[in-house]
């Protein structure tokens, strides 16, 4: 029976990884697995169904809270764009010298990934550089490093990326403790591509002439500056809710929709039901990414098969006596997430390690927190953000391969190498 549940997993996740040759959406055959990997299940142990099914149930309460924080976070996200908030910060970047551009871009990426997300800001930043760098070609190397330093971004925040806020979530790491253990490593990840690009760069970047005036006349939709701070408050607020009331993230998150939804609702009173539309929480729920919410329930219901047959702790037990080193570990799982979604290897990983043995802020589970947050940069298919900018501009994966996949990989090993050298510094006494 294992045998035949790893060679369905496996043959899933293949057609996850070439979701653009075979042009099926990544979460067709998410669901699937994940559904046919638990009728496996029980069709080979239909004597202990209610056993499975008390499975089952225990881990969809883990993945749900998951899938709820998330859907917050995408919502509120959604509903600062749908009012412009983003233009406010995003309209006032005017250089023109490409190597200043690149490090603003690069920071501003970084910070904003930390707050939102790397998906989310990936594709706002994209959305910036088409109306700053008009050269197609120039933008490319632009891109490559929204991509990189949306990963980093999102790697020592708990809420930046979907690896970072699983750990969160199910009690591995604390919200505090990562911000401060990660933040030098991840910075270090940015900082050497981006002085290594550096040498490419030069000059000023290619841009037609900008109309300022007009772009901040843009901004001026009703309650964009509200709006932004409303909704960045409300994400940032979600730490301090959990750590207050020791209550889960994902209720924290919704607490948070609900106070930006009633503003929304403020902000447009006096408009008809037709021209508020746009505005609306109800508009943006609309508007987010539900597949990538399915995609995650699948990998996770796949997952927890794995996990519930011994699987998963075989193979803990087999990269133990082979690897053994802690270090090595979670760098090869950074690695491998460059080839492979980071989502179910760390779904993998907190199944493979019982939180017993490696408890809340171990350097285990902070380790992975950053390689699976940066690793996926080195494959322009090894990350959300990196899907997502391809797809957007149309991004060749051998051009990424070749110009921007070496500066991620020593981007990586750097911040890797820094993780080492701060943690006995930042060790927490359990």
């Amino acid at each position: 029976m294992e045998s035949l549940l790893i060679l369905v997993f496996v043959i899933g996740y293949a057609a996850i990884a070439l979701e653009h040759p075979l042009k099926i959406n990544k979460t067709a055959p998410a669901l699937l697995i994940g559904a046919l990997m638990w009728a496996l299940w029980v069709f080979f142990d239909f004597d202990q169904v209610e056993e499975i099914k008390e499975k089952l149930g225990h881990g969809l309460v883990e993945t749900s809270e998951i899938l709820f924080f998330l859907m917050g976070a995408m919502t509120i996200v959604e509903l600062i764009d749908a009012h412009q908030g983003f233009k406010i910060i995003t309209n006032r970047i005017r250089t023109k010298d490409a190597r200043k551009l690149i490090w603003i871009i690069s920071f501003l990426t970084f910070f904003l990934s930390a707050i939102l997300d790397n998906l989310t800001t990936s594709i706002v930043m994209v959305s910036l550089l088409r109306k700053l760098v008009h050269d197609r070609e120039q933008r490319m190397y632009y891109v490559g490093m929204v991509v990189i330093a949306a990963n980093a971004g999102g790697a020592w925040s708990p809420i930046g990326d979907v690896t970072t806020t699983m750990l969160w979530i199910n009690g591995q790491i604390s919200s505090g403790n990562i911000m401060i253990t990660l933040i030098i490593p991840s910075l270090i990840c940015l900082i050497i591509p981006l002085i290594a690009i550096g040498f490419k760069l030069k000059g000023e970047v290619k841009r037609d002439a900008y109309d300022y005036d007009n772009a901040e006349k843009e901004e001026k939709v009703k309650g964009s500056l509200v709006m932004l701070i409303a909704g960045v408050g409300a994400l940032v607020f979600v730490p301090v809710f959990k750590a207050l009331t020791h209550l889960p993230p994902y209720l924290g998150m919704l607490f948070g929709l609900s106070i930006v939804w009633i503003i929304s609702e403020l902000l447009h009173v006096d408009k008809t039901e037709e021209e508020k539309k746009p505005y609306s929480a109800v508009h943006a729920l609309s508007r987010i990414d539900v597949s990538s919410v399915l995609f995650f329930l699948g990998i996770l219901l796949a997952i927890g098969t794995l996990q519930g047959v011994g699987v998963l702790g075989a193979l803990a037990t087999w990269m133990d006596q082979t690897i053994g080193d802690v270090n090595l570990i979670s760098i090869s799982i950074g690695l491998l997430s460059a080839i492979v979604d980071n989502v179910p290897i760390v779904a993998a990983a907190m199944k493979m390690y019982p939180i017993t043995e490696y408890p809340m802020d171990s350097k285990l589970w902070e380790f992975i927190a950053y390689a699976a947050g940066t690793g996926g940069s080195c494959l322009i298919i090894g990350s959300a953000a990196g899907v997502a900018v391809m797809g957007m501009e149309k991004i060749d994966f051998i051009w990424y391969l070749k110009k921007i996949s070496w500066l991620a990989l020593i981007g990586y090993i750097a911040g890797a190498l820094a993780y080492i050298a701060v943690y006995p510094i930042f060790a927490v006494t359990h």
